[in-house]
Formats: structure tokens, C-alpha cells, sequence
């Protein structure tokens, strides 16, 4: 079994860092800079899109945080980091939201582009009031996203509320200060902090 996992630490690559630590699965790491390794014709065979992360499993190739996170819960199930299969409803929903509306809203936001009224049917996502709202009424007041168990779920959708709870987009609430302290003081998520942190150097803006 091989499993290469493709990152820059100051990527969304992060997310699946924290997701490869949880499953505790072996893996090696290749750091790749923006722009020319990004772009070389070795990684575009890996990802056309020219972006990080990717992860290639024994020959196959996942890209996208969130498609990440749910093939390696599947992939490694002895990390239980997936509900059984009949009981999946709010762990898809959830995470294709925080991949889906979620994104697209609070990436236009921090674009400052607005979409009017007339034209939000066309967006998915609404409006961005509406989709905070929505991710919003998901947060725990205690235990995580799916109930007292931790999940793929809280990596990745734990994660877009980490960073839009950094950046503004999402309010600093008790509930959600005490869900992200939850979630950071894993040990998968300490050590894979570290890990990129380490990279910061080398493979940072300063790299």
C-alpha cells in the first residue's frame, strides 16, 4: 500500500493533513510552491487543476479537500471516522454543504462580490445571510458536528468554520469557541498543525 500526499502548507491541503493524522495511516509528503511546481507537467498529471491537495492511494488519485476526507474514511475504517452507511444523511448533507454552498458564499464575500436579490436562484447559495444562518444552526453545543462522536465531518466542515471564525466571516459565538477548542485539542489535529507549521520556512511565502 502507498498512499503520497501532495500539500503546501498555506493551502486547503491543511484540511487533509489534519484528516491523513486522524486516520493514522502512513503517508509521504510532497511539498509543492505556487506557481512553476504547481504547474510542471509531473503534478498536472496528478491534478490538472493545478492546485493542492491531492492525495494518490495506491495509484488512484482523490482531489478536493472534501472528496478527500470521505475516501479516506472509507479507506481506512479501522479510524471510525465515518457513521455507518444508514445513518449517513446529515454527514453527506453537511459536508457537501460546507463544500458547496458554504464555500461559494463566503469566497464571493471575501470578494466583496454581492449577488443581487433577482439573481440569487441562480448562485445555490442564496444569499450570504441564509448560508451563514444554515451553518450556523449545525454547530454543536456539545460533542461534534454528527452528535457525541467525532467524524470526517468535523475535519473538514470543522475546518471552514475554523478559518471563516479567523478571517470574520463567521461570528466568534461561545458555541462555536468551544467547538473549535474541541476540535484543536485533538491529537490528530495538533500533530498535523505542527507538521505544516515546521513546513512554513521552506514551502511558506518566504520559500
Amino acid at each position: 500500500m502507498s498512499l503520497t500526499f501532495y500539500t503546501n502548507p498555506m493551502s486547503r491541503g491543511r484540511i487533509a493533513r489534519w484528516m491523513l493524522e486522524e486516520t493514522g495511516a502512513a503517508y509521504e509528503t510532497r511539498y509543492l510552491r505556487y506557481g512553476p511546481e504547481m504547474s510542471s507537467a509531473d503534478y498536472t498529471a496528478v491534478n490538472p487543476m493545478r492546485k493542492v491537495p491531492a492525495i494518490v492511494h495506491d495509484g488512484k488519485v482523490v482531489t478536493e479537500c472534501a472528496a478527500i476526507c470521505l475516501y479516506l474514511a472509507d479507506a481506512f475504517p479501522k479510524a471510525d471516522l465515518a457513521p455507518p452507511l444508514d445513518a449517513r444523511a446529515d454527514y453527506y448533507r453537511w459536508m457537501l454543504f460546507a463544500a458547496g454552498p458554504w464555500e461559494a458564499a463566503s469566497t464571493n464575500r471575501s470578494l466583496n462580490v454581492e449577488v443581487s436579490p433577482e439573481t440569487s436562484g441562480m448562485v445555490g447559495y442564496g444569499d450570504f445571510d441564509r448560508t451563514l444562518d444554515a451553518l450556523l444552526s449545525a454547530v454543536p453545543d456539545e460533542g461534534y458536528l454528527l452528535g457525541p462522536k467525532f467524524s470526517a465531518l468535523d475535519v473538514y466542515m470543522g475546518s471552514q468554520i475554523s478559518w471563516g471564525s479567523q478571517f470574520g466571516s463567521i461570528p466568534k459565538t461561545l458555541r462555536v469557541e468551544a467547538y473549535l477548542e474541541r476540535l484543536q485539542s485533538r491529537r490528530g489535529y495538533i500533530r498535523a498543525s505542527e507538521l505544516d507549521d515546521a513546513a512554513m520556512a521552506t514551502y511558506g511565502p518566504a520559500g
